[in-house]
Formats: structure tokens, sequence, C-alpha cells
């Protein structure tokens, strides 16, 4: 989830946008001079005309499940707006306030709505999210490193008198340590691959049980898979687990 987030949030701040939706009534003349004193900001990379019958036709697509409150409203509740993108580079949150402020003062402009609430917002769920996953983490972390740990622990005892056997006939340390530290570690590989296994059952079968239509909240909904240097670091922790959970069995249990 914080993955997901995270994600979600550096797409948003990749394009920070604004809608200003205008007047009612406005004329093809008015609207061209909107669009003319827009054009000579700096800050502005790119602008977009949306007319009342595109947004209505926008919402009917986006959120299906609302069309019924619309037509009984017999009227076209959205007004035409101009969608903006800021450029993002150098430059700073109090310049593109200020320019949203001026924004707000031309005539025929009615409200402005940015999306920089909703990336700062993005980002903190983000960071709270990524915090209770590395208290988890923490949690399931210890809880893995116990199991490797008493399992080997068993399996040292099961094989007592094979260890016996083999330091009688001269076996090393190291080779009698060697295969229950081979075996911490792939069963912490194994624990592993078992997670990424079930995660991958959630982000297919998890949007199912939602159902597909979810509007502005599919962004959301649909959750990325972790990345390769994700996965490859986890892989490479769930060996590091149970390396440490066999050897600090062996070194309480194995007494050699």
């Amino acid at each position: 989830m914080s993955n997901n987030l995270q994600y979600t949030a550096q797409q948003l701040a990749k394009d920070l946008s604004a809608v200003l939706y205008l007047e009612k009534n406005l004329t093809l003349t008015d609207i061209k001079q909107i669009k003319t004193k827009l054009e000579k900001s700096s800050l502005v990379t790119k602008i977009q005309f949306t007319t009342s019958a595109q947004a209505l036709q926008k919402f009917r697509q986006n959120f299906p499940q609302l069309e019924g409150i619309i037509d009984n409203l017999n009227i076209n509740p959205f007004p035409a707006s101009f969608g903006i993108s800021i450029q993002e580079k150098d430059v700073s949150p109090g310049e593109i306030k200020a320019f949203l402020q001026e924004v707000k003062n031309i005539k025929g402009i009615e409200d402005v709505q940015f999306n920089q609430d909703l990336i700062e917002k993005m980002q903190s769920l983000s960071r709270l999210v990524k915090a209770g996953g590395g208290f988890l983490g923490g949690i399931l972390i210890l809880a893995s490193f116990f199991i490797i740990s008493n399992v080997i622990k068993l399996n040292v005892f099961s094989r007592r008198e094979e260890i016996e056997i083999l330091r009688l006939v001269g076996a090393t340390n190291s080779f009698i340590r060697l295969p229950f530290l081979l075996e911490g570690i792939i069963l912490g590989i194994i624990g592993v691959l078992f997670s990424f296994f079930l995660l991958f059952l959630v982000i297919k079968i998890f949007p199912f049980y939602l159902g597909t239509p979810l509007g502005a909240l599919q962004d959301l909904i649909n959750f990325r898979y972790l990345s390769w240097t994700q996965s490859l670091l986890l892989i490479a922790g769930g060996a590091f687990i149970g390396f440490f959970g066999s050897l600090s069995s062996l070194a309480r249990f194995l007494k050699i």
C-alpha cells in the first residue's frame, strides 16, 4: 500500500496542474482573452479548454453509477474550464501560490482547483503507511527470526546421533554447521517467495472483489507490484534473517 501511495504521489508531483472553472454565460471573446492572459505566464506549460458538455460527458464516463443523479437535475451543473499544467522545476511553492492568486483575480474565472494539497496529503499518507508498515515489518522479522531459529534447533536435536558420528570421524565444526546454515537461508528465501505469491494474489483478486467501476479511485486501488530492486532486496533480507536465525540457534544448542 505504501509503495502504491508513494508512486501515486510522485506521479502527481510530476504533473502539477490546476483547473480554472469559468463563469457561466461567457462569450467566446471572453474565453479567448482569459486564454491569452494564461499564455503570457512562464509557469504555464500547457492549456486545455473543456466545454460544459465535455465536462458532463467525462463525468458520465468516470462515474456511471451517479448518472441517474445528473439526469434528475435536468441541467448541466458543470461549468466550462481551463486545465493548465504548471512547470515543476525551479519553481517554489510560493511562486505557484502567487500565480494562482493572480489567476483567481482574472475576470471570468469563478474558482481555481489545484492539486498541490492532494500531493501533500498523499505524501503524508504514504509516510504514515510506511511507518506502520515498518513497525509491522519489524514484528514479522523478529517472528521469522525466532521461527527459523526454533526449526534449526529441532533439527539439531533430531540429528544428535548423526552429529556425534560426524565428530567421531573427524568432521570440522564448519562442516557440521554448514548444512544448518544453508537450511536457514533456504527457509528465509522460501518465506519471502511465499509472501510474493500472496501479494500477487492480492493484487489480482482485490480489484475484482471491489468491482470495476471505481472511477477516480482507480489509481489508488490498482495496486502495483514491487520493483525488481525491491524484490531482490527482500530476498536478500530473507536470506540474511535465515542465516542469523540459524547461526543463533547453532550457537546456543550445538556445542561444537
